[in-house]
Formats: C-alpha cells, structure tokens, sequence
C-alpha cells in the first residue's frame, strides 16, 4: 500500500510487527530512549512528509511512561508534515476511570483523550472499550473493534460442548456483550450481579440465570487482578456447571492475578493479545491467547483505502 507508515510503540512490539507482516508492510524506522532525568525522547528515522500514519501503543506495562511516548510520537510525526496520524491503541488506558462515581473523583478516560487529541492525532482505534460512551470523549473519529469474531472462532473450535454452553457475564455491565455472543451461538445466557466494598475487592456475588450440567464462558473486557472472575468461577460451579473458561479481550493480570488464576477452577482462561502474555504464560499453564493483529491489520487497510471499518463488528477473514 502506498503512501502508509507504521510505526510501533514499545509497549507491544510483537503485535506491531504481527500487524505490519499481515499489511505486507515493514515497520517504520523509531528509536525511543530516556534522558537520565527520565524524559522520554523520540526519533523518528524517517520521512513521513505526506503520509498516512499508524502508531501502534497498547495500554499496558508502564502505561504512564507509554501514554507519555505514543504522544511524543504523535506529534512528532504530526509536525514533521504527515497528512493523517492515526493512533492504534488496542487496550486504552485509564478507560476504567470514564465517570465521576464519587465526590471529586477524576474522569481520566476524558483526560487521556484530550491529550491524544492536543498531541495531533487525527483518527483512534481502539478494541472493546470498558465503557462505548469513552467514544464521545473525542471530538475526532473512534473505531471501538470488537474481538467478538475471533471469539466465536475459538469457541467453535476448542470447546466441543460449546452447543450446551451458556454464556456468562461476571457483572451487569458486560450484559450486551454476552447476549450478542450467546445470540450468535444460539445459546443461552446469564450474568452475575455484584457488590462491592471497594476497588478490586467484591463482597458479594448473585447468578441470575441457569448453568446447571452446562460449560460455563464468562466473557468479559478485562481482567485486572482477577478477583472477580474466580469469585465468579467458584459460584457458577456451585450452580452446577460442568466446566467453566473465562474469555477476555485485555488481561492485564496485575498483583495476585496468576496465583489466583492457578487456584481456580478454569479450563482454560482465554484472552486476546492486545497486551504482551508471554511472561504471564510461563507461569500459569491455563492462560491462553487469541491473535487478534488480523482484525486491526484490517481495520488499518480500510481506513487508509476510505473503507467503512464497521464491517469487522461481524466479520473479519482469521
């Protein structure tokens, strides 16, 4: 494709070059490096007068230290004359923070947007927002992907029972998610009402729905310190499943995730590659990973052509 650029960030290098290899495309020439004080410095090693520009930034790792050099590189591409700079952000951090839920709390998805937006960025795309609203943070265009084809992809063709399955979200918030996946699959769902007493800690926990002598599939956006996910694993069990897996689009896996992973009662536990999981792999047997560098390759491809990218809601050639 002519008159097109990739670069990556350093936060998912792997999933930058998977991306680059499917577009048949080399990526583009960046060095990023950190002055003793700790600023972050960006080179970009060659021209991008005139061109369309794809940053490839995942929010994870040191996400403060990676937000701070997909900006740099925004607008460094930016000032150096390119025609388009579009940031391909497949976990948008600080997307759980999208509302003011108490007195004087932050809205940091907005923060983080305007950012982008100073920076020079022209076009986001992004996969499986916590919350879809975050789009209207923006005031240029977002592509929310969705990883929901590849899902049913692995559905199909590693879960042999999947036909007598339901399709389990472990809260209230993931309810239109699982119900498109379970009408896809044309079977039944459930979801798990929740309470908390603070942040990352669940009090308690009420199955709305029928999972008896049925695989269980929680499917969720994220799982951060996993907590949840096994509280819920442990009641869909007592409801009488048969087997229950866990299938997410960011595992971001922090603090006691794997140990917890490891203790529970998973089949398998299922996530996307939006975020690296090599090293999390080596320590937890259970964990297993969905490409999903086609559908962003492709969302690539239609945007730089002028092509509707809504299609890949449905549909995407794995």
């Amino acid at each position: 494709m002519p008159n097109i650029k990739i670069f990556s960030g350093s936060s998912h290098q792997d999933l930058s070059q998977k991306i680059a290899d499917r577009l048949g495309l080399e990526l583009g020439k960046v060095v990023t490096k950190k002055f003793s004080n700790q600023e972050t410095c960006v080179e970009i090693g060659e021209s991008v007068r005139g061109e369309d520009v794809y940053i490839v930034q995942s929010g994870c790792g040191e996400i403060n230290d990676n937000i701070m050099e997909l900006l740099i590189m925004i607008n460094a591409c930016k000032i150096a004359s390119a025609s388009r700079v579009t940031a391909v952000i497949p976990c948008f951090p600080y997307a759980r923070q999208d509302k003011k839920d108490k007195s004087r709390a932050p809205i940091s998805a907005k923060l983080v947007a305007n950012m982008l937006s100073v920076a020079g960025t022209d076009h986001i795309i992004t996969m499986d927002l916590h919350a879809s609203q975050i789009q209207g943070f923006f005031d240029i265009p977002v592509d929310n992907l969705y990883a929901e084809p590849a899902v049913l992809k692995w559905i199909r063709e590693n879960i042999s029972e999947w036909r007598n399955c339901t399709i389990v979200s472990p809260d209230a918030g993931g309810a239109k998610r699982v119900t498109s996946i379970a009408d896809r699959l044309n079977v039944d769902f459930a979801l798990i009402h929740k309470e908390r007493k603070k942040a990352n800690e669940v009090d308690r926990m009420v199955l709305v729905g029928d999972v008896k002598d049925r695989v269980a599939i929680l499917v969720d956006d994220m799982a951060d310190t996993c907590g949840t996910i096994c509280h819920a694993a442990d009641k869909l069990l007592s409801a009488g499943a048969t087997k229950v897996y866990a299938i997410l689009t960011h595992g971001i896996f922090s603090g006691p995730a794997i140990s917890r992973i490891n203790n529970a009662c998973f089949e398998a536990v299922v996530v996307t590659n939006t975020i690296p999981q090599e090293d999390k792999m080596k320590h937890c047997s259970k964990i297993q990973v969905i490409d999903i560098s086609m559908i962003l390759a492709e969302a690539i491809r239609r945007t730089h052509n002028g092509e509707s990218v809504s299609y890949l809601f449905s549909h995407v050639p794995l």
